[in-house]
């Protein structure tokens, strides 16, 4: 039987060559790639969408909005119990199936929310929407780069990551500007009717790839075995860490330099920047994944860094801002990459190690940014972010051989 372009692709066969003996040029299915950024785009924006309505959503559920902010909370919980034991059962699925299960978990849990005035109702809701995350997150990064030709895959993975940055930068205002306009559960049916739009084109222009075989099933144990996984994971959870004390609480910071006002401003210069790192990434990562990341790493070190010294805000507020976005923008395709390059066989069940640690990380970024604002104020925010840095770094440069090599391999 003779392999598809997808399975010769995936296994870095070189194509066919044409009459001319010439190989044809060789490029991304942007199509099916970008139905993967649209459900990255919605699994971001499903998670932080409250963050925008929270007064409106508190009133109708009859709860302080304190409460109404553990939806997101509770959100990133389900992803993160449940990432890796669901990524293990459904091993053995069809790629395409897993994706439209993902994806219709969505569509289900953004309805309930739509439409509940129960509180307890809309946080089951929640909860399965951070289930559904977290089968779609360890699933997307390896079905973008089983779409696309070895030499191609890391742009590919920065191709389907896109959709966090413009989730964050344009999503949320998006959605908190509907949802005052129209009522906030107006902007949850309109998650819903993307959703659904998303299920008919995975359908129609997303190929299939089997799951593996019983001998194949991924084994955490056994990957977090395999040389340069554990050092990706270690960056992931500090770097993700790093960057959620400080986020989670921008508002309060700014309010801090007396730029309260500006914080939609700041989040767009943010976003902005997020892109550009994004293509950035994409451009270079397949021979520049280790100098990326170190890139990444002092990029967000030197944000922090002048943020810190900041008395009062002003134009080196969004110069931090452009370089921090510019430093975080790719991280997500750098780390999934690493850790697939590293994962080899067992990259399915390091993917899934990953997500449950970056949700990790983004709880107990919001633990530990709440408990140093209580203890020594906003302006610690960027001194902590410095602070965790510095062992990020250390760890990136130290990994040279395995999992932050300096040679990528197929490069």
């Amino acid at each position: 039987m003779s392999a598809s372009p997808e399975t010769a692709a995936a296994s870095g066969a070189a194509p066919p060559v044409g009459r001319e003996g010439a190989q044809p040029p060789q490029r991304l299915p942007m199509f099916a790639l970008l139905a993967l950024a649209t459900a990255v785009f919605i699994t971001s924006l499903t998670e932080t969408l409250p963050a925008g309505l929270l007064p409106e959503m508190s009133h109708d559920l009859r709860v302080s909005e304190s409460a109404t902010g553990q939806t997101v909370t509770v959100y990133a919980i389900g992803t993160a119990l449940t990432a890796i034991p669901l990524t293990a059962a459904t091993a053995g699925w069809r790629r395409k199936r897993l994706l439209l299960t993902a994806v219709a978990g969505f569509a289900v849990a953004n309805t309930v929310t739509a439409v509940s005035s129960v509180y307890a109702l809309t946080m089951a809701a929640r909860f399965l929407a951070g289930v559904a995350a977290g089968l779609a997150w360890a699933l997307l990064a390896g079905y973008a780069r089983r779409m696309a030709p070895v030499p191609l895959q890391g742009r590919a993975i920065a191709v389907a990551m896109a959709g966090i940055p413009v989730a964050l930068s344009l999503g949320v205002p998006a959605g908190t500007f509907l949802g005052q306009a129209l009522g906030w559960r107006a902007a949850f049916w309109a998650m819903t009717a993307l959703t659904v739009v998303l299920l008919l084109w995975t359908t129609a222009a997303v190929p299939d790839h089997p799951g593996q075989g019983r001998g194949e099933r991924p084994s955490m144990l056994r990957a977090s075995g395999v040389p340069g996984v554990r050092p990706v994971l270690f960056v992931t959870l500090v770097f993700v860490l790093a960057h959620t004390v400080l986020y989670a609480y921008i508002a309060t910071f700014l309010d801090g330099l007396h730029m309260g006002g500006r914080t939609d401003l700041v989040l767009l210069v943010f976003g902005a920047a997020s892109l550009l790192g994004i293509w950035i990434t994409g451009a270079r990562i397949q021979h520049r994944l280790r100098a990326l990341t170190i890139a990444s790493t002092l990029l967000v070190a030197a944000a922090a860094a002048l943020l810190a010294v900041l008395s009062e805000g002003g134009a080196p507020v969004y110069v931090a801002a452009a370089l921090w976005g510019l430093g975080w923008g790719g991280l997500p395709t750098l780390l999934q990459t690493a850790v697939g390059d590293a994962g080899g066989e067992q990259a399915d069940a390091a993917q899934a190690m990953l997500v449950t640690l970056w949700n990790v990380a983004m709880a107990g970024g919001g633990v530990l940014g709440g408990v140093l604002l209580d203890a020594a104020g906003s302006s610690s925010f960027p001194w902590t972010v410095l602070l965790l840095l510095l062992p990020v770094l250390v760890v990136v440069l130290a990994a040279r051989d395995h999992g932050f090599p300096v040679r990528r391999p197929g490069a």
